[in-house]
């Protein structure tokens, strides 16, 4: 195959797929529209702010899934390997903070974890940040009996002198 025909084809290729996604984003809005009642209309550069009163009601924020409503944060984060780490948070609908598990199995990051609060509403654990680990990123899962929740732990090894 020449240069010349794989560019070509490949050129095709991408004008086709921009023109497929371009149809298929058209069709949905205009079926979105369609469906509501509502119709695209095109801004008004100097249009007047609306009254409070005008302004639509935002739709509420989308909810997680059941089953991963809890919410956990992590102080300090990052935090150093050996060091002290407090969890709180709140179930989001689950009935207590049952557990903590930090890492993945045979690759745990956090030891001696003990509830303080099981609190479905303001939980808190604490822990210690094992020694095994390095600079990087790992997970941090509550199971709060009905919903899990999960964060993300930095641990940075702090500079020879800090």
């Amino acid at each position: 195959m020449s240069v010349k025909s794989s560019v070509l084809r490949h050129g095709r290729l991408v004008v086709g797929t921009a023109l497929a996604a371009a149809v298929i984003t058209g069709g949905t809005i205009g079926v979105a529209a369609a469906a509501t009642g509502d119709h695209p209309v095109a801004p008004v550069a100097a249009a007047a702010p609306a009254a409070p009163a005008a302004v639509a009601a935002q739709p509420p924020a989308e909810q997680p899934p059941e089953g991963a409503r809890a919410i956990v944060k992590i102080d300090p984060n990052p935090a150093a390997p050996g060091g002290d780490i407090t969890l709180t948070g709140n179930c989001g609908g689950g009935k207590g903070l049952k557990k903590v598990i930090g890492g993945f199995p045979g690759h745990q990051i956090l030891k001696d974890v003990k509830i303080v609060d099981a609190n479905p509403d303001a939980f808190k654990a604490t822990a210690k940040v094992t020694t095994k680990v390095g600079n990087g990123v790992g997970p941090v899962m509550v199971d709060c009996d009905g919903e899990a929740g999960v964060t993300l732990l930095v641990t940075h090894t702090p500079a020879a002198g800090e």
